[in-house]
């Protein structure tokens, strides 16, 4: 900055005796003064000084601040000022996010060679403003030797296993979903979810209700077929027809014995199963039930709670737990559910119980309106009723219903996202081209 003309005041915390590394190397290199970094000191700087730039501490940052640097930092968050910082905001935790104790609010933030965790998760990407990535001569290759296992979700991650229509395929061969409904004034989440699982690609999708409902769905829908129930609200039948390969249990089913009991029985069928909403929250009082199911099943589900869902079926791992960090959240819940987990918000967290897991970064404000979990689930239903393995396929959903959602604008309802997937196809589509 200085070389470039810039008038510059440098103010340290602590004394340049202290320094060690590269900071020591660093500041021998220059020539101007160093002013001891105090309250005072600040506001005589700032009086003359439009621009912060933030270098007090890094990513790496691992105790609270407190005493004079949050002081510090306090202070320049009352100003009117403009603050850039330096790989993340001071007091911002790189590998989570989360706030130690004070943290400075920048304008901008400048990173190196990749984003990290704490850009990704809120409290902390809002703490970093406009974000960069800057190139400092790091290779590429390195990654493939680190060989991370969190990823920033992007279609280069999933788009080899994205199902598309094959020149001599029909709609047998891409899938058969099924979506369980509530009653008759409670199945407008089980529409929105099966005509999200049609528009993804799935060949067939039906929708499998009480018979009460059976009129307000059919006066709703043309493609997706509609299944009552069989006897006492059983869905035994269809669950022996094996071309009924994936199944959605929750949006819209309440909370009662026999949403429970149609979870366990997907699950105990061994099909693919997506479990949201209600699906979830039927297990609070006993969420090892639930997962002793999943592990029995042989196969690997999709979990979509929010926060709130989260919290009932693991309450020793939510926020406001000391160093809670969403993304370890997610895969401790992952592993010890033995499924896929959308750990849902507008820092999506998707993992794996074999530890993989992306950040998803692409969802616009819109997406907290009423349904859209809904469409989540179905794109879900969809991708993994084509054969899409299960955490490929709710990266690959996440990331659809946010691009779908950000190409409608705002506005939005739940009802809207549906029609914005064709062109977020169309352009996974032309990635690979």
């Amino acid at each position: 900055l200085k070389a470039a003309g810039w008038p510059v005041t440098l103010a340290l915390l602590g004394s340049k005796a202290g320094l060690s590394g590269d900071a020591a190397l660093m500041a021998d290199k220059w020539d101007g003064a160093i002013l001891s970094l105090t309250p005072d000191v600040l506001m005589d700087i700032l009086a003359d000084h439009g621009l912060v730039v933030d270098a007090i501490f890094g990513a790496g940052l691992c105790r609270p601040v407190e005493g004079q640097v949050a002081e510090l930092i306090h202070k320049i968050n009352t100003l009117d000022i403009t603050v850039v910082a330096v790989d993340v905001p001071s007091g911002i935790d790189g590998n989570s996010g989360q706030i130690m104790g004070a943290a400075l609010r920048a304008n901008s933030t400048v990173t190196f060679f990749h984003r990290k965790v704490g850009h990704l998760l809120y409290p902390g990407r809002e703490y970093c403003g406009e974000l960069e990535v800057t190139d400092i001569g790091i290779p590429n290759r390195v990654l493939c030797d680190i060989k991370p296992e969190t990823r920033c979700n992007d279609p280069v991650l999933w788009r080899d296993s994205f199902p598309q229509p094959a020149a001599s395929g029909h709609k047998y061969n891409r899938g058969h979903g099924v979506v369980i409904s509530g009653g008759m004034a409670n199945g407008g989440a089980a529409r929105l979810s099966a005509r999200a699982a049609l528009r993804i690609g799935a060949g067939l999708v039906s929708i499998s209700c009480p018979a009460d409902a059976t009129p307000a769905h059919a006066a709703q829908l043309t493609a997706v077929m509609i299944k009552p129930f069989s006897g006492e609200g059983d869905i035994d039948d269809l669950l022996t027809d094996e071309r009924l390969n994936c199944w959605c249990a929750g949006p819209g089913n309440g909370i009662s014995e026999q949403t429970k009991s149609h979870v366990l029985k997907i699950l105990a069928a061994g099909r693919g199963a997506v479990i949201d909403a209600d699906g979830l929250s039927v297990f609070s009082d006993e969420p090892d039930e639930l997962f002793t199911a999943i592990k029995a099943s042989g196969r690997i589900p999709v979990l979509t709670p929010h926060d709130g869902e989260f919290s009932r079926l693991f309450p020793d791992l939510v926020a406001g737990k000391k160093g809670y960090n969403k993304l370890t959240s997610a895969r401790q819940a992952a592993t010890r559910a033995g499924a896929v987990v959308i750990f849902k918000g507008p820092d999506t967290v998707i993992a794996s119980p074999d530890g993989r897991a992306v950040i998803n970064d692409n969802a616009p404000q819109t997406l907290a309106t009423a349904g859209s979990g809904d469409v989540l689930a179905g794109l879900c239903l969809g991708l993994m009723a084509q054969g899409m393995p299960a955490f490929e396929a709710a990266s690959a959903a996440v990331w659809v219903h946010g691009a779908a959602a950000s190409a409608f604008g705002p506005g939005l309802i739940s009802e809207d996202i549906e029609g914005r997937i064709p062109d977020v196809l169309r352009y996974i589509s032309e990635l690979g081209e």
